[in-house]
């Protein structure tokens, strides 16, 4: 096949009647001599809001292959390369890996496992999905929080109540990314999700897909134990011999795959006490803010092309003048923030959209970079600090999300009625003052990047939008260390995914789990 690069489209143009002109026109055939192509690559360039195209990479099958590839000129057309991930076999089958936590890292696992016929068993703390999906909604709707099951613990892991975006900036030169994807297409996902520029499944059917994934392992063998906390490790001269779940079931095993979640602070815990060597990382701390989905859309398309291309999304950096970053993160079109607390009398937001992302707000994370000169150098410094603030939202809300209007955050005033704009909210939220929640040097960093920002976004400093409080998890306070080979200091103990401190989402945490399962398999 051919591949031809760079392919534009004006987007308020029927794009499938299109490509096929422009790929005729580009290789200088008739349209008839194109017998298949598939997309490889779609994204947007919005620069020019009076002419926005979709932009793409093409794979075309052509009868005259070689003559247009050794004819043409045009330096974007080429022979497609080859871009295919090679399972590898294991070496020894007869091994019984036990992987703590099913979310992305562990079911990846699980599944490398068990397409080379190795049987895993997944120990997770949670519930199944289906049952965990009424345990949230319970939650969101009465304040019930089942500690061991909730938006961060159980099967899907914390990124099932997200907007499930496949982003990742990891260079990839094995290909394990378009793998995921793939996998993730095989158990229920939109096949666009292979070739979009920000591919993103939604909430609604990354559920489905995890599902899914769950029913295929266990007709293949898997084991998946849940309501099942790890408790104890058992070690012996300086290997892994036994688990302990829930304080009573004992297991034994000499290989022992921790994809815990950036959550886990009572595992984090227990691996200091068993002697595994951890250290403190950087994370990042802030609030959520909510715009009309419409305002976001006509900044980014203009009012010409904002109604062809459906939700907008954004990303924006800044680097403050008392030196911290501040930046987007997890932005959510149409979207709703969530209540996503772990723990009793503590408080965490996050972002979550369905695959439409249909809902009249968007909503992302506003977040500063932290490390040890704001919170301390101890192992549990940065774990510490992210409790005291959803101690603090907690007690800010009332035991409700608490939220504040942008322009009453500038004027460090209580809100105490809402403007224009609605929340779109899981959980309940009470009007309180933000400026209370977070030191004030992160508050002065987070005010001068919005003003910033409101200059690369129209309205972006909207008096009515809506701040809510904390986001504390965007990515795990602690790093287990590991080896070339994947292992810990403690043979047999293989740290694995974001709660590791290897990944930074879903579909990153997806190739560690990968990755760690073809170690052990070697």
């Amino acid at each position: 096949m051919i591949r031809v690069r760079q392919i534009k489209i004006d987007a308020h143009l029927d794009q499938n009647k299109n490509i096929k002109k422009k790929l005729a026109s580009r290789l200088k055939i008739k349209e008839k001599e194109i017998q298949n192509y598939q997309i490889k690559k779609q994204s947007l360039d919005a620069r020019d809001k009076n002419m926005i195209s979709y932009v793409y990479d093409i794979d075309v099958e052509v009868l005259n292959e070689e003559y247009i590839l050794n004819y043409n000129k045009d330096l974007l057309i080429t022979k497609t390369p080859k871009e295919e991930y090679q399972k590898i076999e294991a070496l020894n089958k007869n091994i019984a890996p036990i992987i703590i936590g099913s979310g992305p890292a562990g079911l990846f696992a699980a599944h490398t496992f068990i397409e080379s016929g190795i049987i895993p068993t997944i120990i997770e703390r949670g519930e199944k999905i289906e049952e965990r999906i009424n345990t949230v909604n319970k939650f969101w709707e009465t304040g019930i929080l089942n500690e061991n099951s909730n938006v961060q613990f159980g099967e899907g892991g914390a990124g099932t109540f997200s907007d499930g975006k496949l982003n990742t900036l990891v260079k990839d030169k094995l290909f394990y990314g378009k793998h995921v994807l793939e996998t993730f297409i095989k158990f229920g996902a939109p096949p666009e999700i292979l070739y979009n520029y920000k591919p993103h499944i939604g909430t609604d059917i990354l559920r489905e897909v995890i599902k899914n994934m769950r029913e295929y392992l266990i007709s293949k063998g898997a084991i998946f134990k849940y309501n099942s906390c790890l408790t104890d490790i058992i070690i012996k001269n300086n290997k892994i011999k036994e688990i302990v779940i829930n304080n009573k079931e004992i297991v034994r095993t000499d290989i022992l795959i921790l994809a815990i979640g950036h959550s886990a602070r009572d595992t984090f815990k227990l691996l200091a006490e068993k002697g595994l060597k951890m250290e403190a990382k950087p994370f990042a701390v802030g609030y959520r803010i909510e715009h009309p989905q419409d305002m976001i859309n006509e900044s980014q398309y203009g009012n010409f092309y904002k109604k062809d291309l459906g939700p907008a999304n954004y990303k924006l950096t800044y680097q403050s003048s008392n030196s911290l970053g501040v930046y987007s993160f997890c932005m959510c079109p149409g979207g709703f923030v969530v209540n996503a607390s772990s723990e009793n009398n503590r408080l965490a937001v996050n972002g979550m959209s369905n695959y439409k992302r249909d809902e009249e707000n968007a909503n992302s994370a506003l977040i500063v970079t932290v490390n040890a000169s704001t919170y301390g150098s101890d192992l549990f410094s940065g774990l510490n600090f992210q409790e005291n603030l959803e101690k603090t939202a907690y007690e800010l809300g009332k035991g409700s999300i608490p939220i504040q209007l942008l322009k009453d955050y500038y004027n460090n005033i209580p809100s105490t009625k809402l403007g224009s704009v609605k929340p779109s909210m899981k959980g309940t939220y009470t009007l309180t003052n933000l400026n209370n929640l977070l030191p004030p040097e992160l508050n002065f960093a987070l005010k001068e990047a919005i003003d910033n920002f409101d200059k690369k976004i129209k309205n972006f400093k909207y008096d009515d939008a809506i701040l809510s409080g904390i986001e504390s998890r965007t990515s795990s306070p602690i790093k287990i260390l590991r080896d070339s080979n994947f292992s810990s200091n403690i043979d047999g103990i293989y740290p694995c995914g974001e709660g590791a401190g290897y990944a930074g989402g879903i579909q990153t945490s997806a190739i560690d789990g990968i990755k760690v399962a073809e170690a052990i398999m070697k």
